[in-house]
């Protein structure tokens, strides 16, 4: 039994979905625990496309069960409609469990998600406009709507009554938009109530008995390290807690019960919105890293940045989350690269900086400090197993995890399941030592 957490190494969009999904077999309830609808998971599978944004990658596997935990919010018609377009694919969704103490997002929050971001002109963080940030500060502002309330009428009225006469201030009075009525949001959210009432439960308790019976659990979460909202680069970030510590509060277990921490990382960097990128790319190479990974976002459709792989994130991301193994994606992007770049270091007002500054200022003025590496030029897309990559490609990748400090579990070629190399199972794999005497990764990975 192992109870892993999946979670990403850098600004999101690093493939969690893909992993996930590919762990979700071994896995015997997968949990997602925090963020909403401002994410998205593409999984393919036999060559079909599934964009997932609030349901676990789990669903695809009919065995497994899944929960959408207490540290998400979520847009009830968003939900139903992935419901909906699952289930016309095929796809059973009767597994799908929702935590009743999650919170729920409102019209409301997506006018004054949308609205406040305008209202920010140059200084704009760059949201997707769903309402999420809103969600969350209601939840800390202790006036939120969760799932248990949406399952008894007479609650929501009420609440819904005095809540929208309390937003319909802002809307009017800040942002000179039209006030909401609440009886036809009291009445669709209702409607919404009744579609998923047989999926909403106490999902701290059914996570609890899962692991008192020795089943092995996945918990995956929404963006990544660097857009934390305690430890990203804020006030870029999300505004919940993507990082490993965040499954335990977002799900309701103590971290005893955690075993394992997977990160996932592109074997490049991408980020969407705005902030700092020490090793963005502008021009012809970083338009053929975006074109090649196909980076576009899978909520927004927005262009991905892109530039090298950045290890001092990489090594924060490793510190932050306590990762023992990490699995690297789209190494395959790489594949017709003459060289190679590897940021190792910062210089920062003329100093070498080997750490993440958490100084959000010091972190703008982040130059990297490169090391290049010979690319292959070969196509990896095909191999299976390390032996069959290029000797640069392995050679790259042990540096990334010399760099990193942690050995690597799993390599992704593709989107497809069957593009990845599996050096060692994250959750029926021995948890071994990580380094030897002289700080190598041992051979339980690259």
């Amino acid at each position: 039994m192992a109870n892993v957490i999946v979670i990403g190494a850098q600004w999101g969009d690093e493939g969690k979905g893909k992993i996930t999904d590919l762990l979700s077999k071994s896995a015997d309830v997968v949990v997602r625990y925090q963020g909403g609808v401002n994410a998205g998971h593409t999984v393919v599978v036999d060559g079909q496309t599934f964009k997932l944004h609030l349901i676990p990658s789990g669903i695809l596997y009919p065995d497994t069960e899944c929960i959408i935990g207490s540290g998400t919010v979520i847009d009830p018609g968003v939900l139903i409609n992935e419901l909906d377009q699952l289930e016309a694919l095929g796809i059973s969704t009767k597994n799908l469990l929702i935590s009743e103490t999650a919170h729920v997002t409102m019209p409301y929050h997506r006018l004054i998600d949308r609205a406040s971001e305008e209202r920010r002109g140059n200084h704009k963080i760059g949201t997707t406009g769903r309402g999420i940030g809103p969600t969350y500060s209601d939840k800390s502002e202790r006036i939120g709507i969760r799932m248990v309330d949406l399952m008894h009428p007479d609650v929501l009225k009420k609440q819904l009554n005095w809540t929208i006469k309390y937003k319909n201030v802002i809307l009017e009075k800040l942002y000179n938009l039209e006030p909401l009525d609440p009886a036809p949001v009291i009445e669709q959210y209702q409607e919404y109530a009744e579609r998923l009432r047989p999926h909403v439960v106490d999902c701290s308790l059914k996570i609890y008995n899962a692991i008192e019976q020795k089943r092995n659990i996945l918990f995956e979460g929404a963006q990544g390290t660097l857009l934390d909202l305690d430890h990203g680069t804020y006030p870029y970030v999300t505004s919940s807690n993507p990082v490993a510590g965040g499954a335990c509060v977002g799900t309701g277990i103590g971290p005893t019960m955690i075993d394992r921490v997977i990160g996932v990382a592109k074997a490049y960097t991408t980020r969407v919105g705005e902030g700092p990128f020490p090793t963005e790319l502008h021009g012809d190479m970083g338009q053929l890293l975006c074109d090649r990974g196909a980076e576009f976002g899978t909520t927004t459709g927005r262009q991905r940045r892109c530039g090298w792989f950045d290890a001092v994130i990489g090594r924060y991301a490793v510190r932050i989350n306590g990762m023992d193994c990490l699995a690297i994606t789209k190494l395959d992007v790489l594949d017709t690269l003459a060289e190679i770049q590897v940021c190792v270091a910062y210089e920062i007002d003329g100093e070498r900086c080997e750490n993440f500054p958490s100084n959000a200022r010091r972190f703008a003025r982040c130059q990297p400090i490169y090391k290049t590496l010979p690319g292959w030029q070969k196509s990896t897309e095909d191999c299976r197993t390390l032996e069959h990559l290029p000797k640069e490609a392995l050679d790259y990748l042990k540096f990334l995890a010399e760099l990193m400090k942690v050995p690597i579990a799993l390599v992704s070629l593709g989107a497809s399941r069957d593009q990845t190399i599996i050096v060692e199972d994250p959750i029926h794999g021995p948890k071994r030592a990580l380094l030897d005497a002289n700080g190598v990764p041992v051979s339980s990975g690259v």
